[in-house]
């Protein structure tokens, strides 16, 4: 298969409160009233966060035929540590994540060497844990200044 372009389009509105749109979906994006917001969507780490564990969920429930798993339920809980000081600027601490951390809870009947090699390939194939785990060429192509004449 050729390569995919996705897109996206994000819109700031009122204070620090994003609306996300793709493909005709929309999401609302907001911070805590502690981080400037008022606490209206998940603010971009908790998406980022349930992004990875959407696509690790995806990934399984396409592929648990392909292990044999009878794939009753399955839902991941993620958790990351960010330090704060670099968003605000208080350090020169890395503003994004420093770990990670996620466990996936499988109902199923299938035995544990069926698992374990399932959840390999869970995250062998997840495009969102391949994308924060590798380097990824991130471009910022232009700035467009839109003048608003008076």
């Amino acid at each position: 298969m050729a390569l995919s372009t996705f897109k996206a389009k994000t819109v700031l509105k009122e204070n620090v409160l994003v609306e996300a749109e793709t493909r005709g979906h929309k999401v609302i994006i907001d911070e805590p009233a502690n981080l400037g917001g008022t606490d209206q969507g998940m603010n971009p780490v908790e998406l980022l966060l349930s992004a990875l564990g959407a696509c690790q969920s995806i990934v399984a429930r396409t592929y648990a035929k392909k292990f044999e798993i009878d794939l009753q339920n399955f839902w991941v809980e993620l958790e990351g540590d960010i330090d704060i000081d670099g968003f605000l600027g208080k350090s020169d601490v890395r503003p994004g994540f420093q770990s990670i951390r996620y466990t996936f809870h499988i109902e199923t009947t299938a035995p544990e060497e069926k698992i374990k090699a399932y959840k390999e390939y869970i995250e062998a194939h997840c495009p969102v844990g391949d994308t924060i785990a590798n380097t990824v060429n991130l471009v910022s192509a232009e700035v467009v200044v839109e003048n608003l004449v008076k």
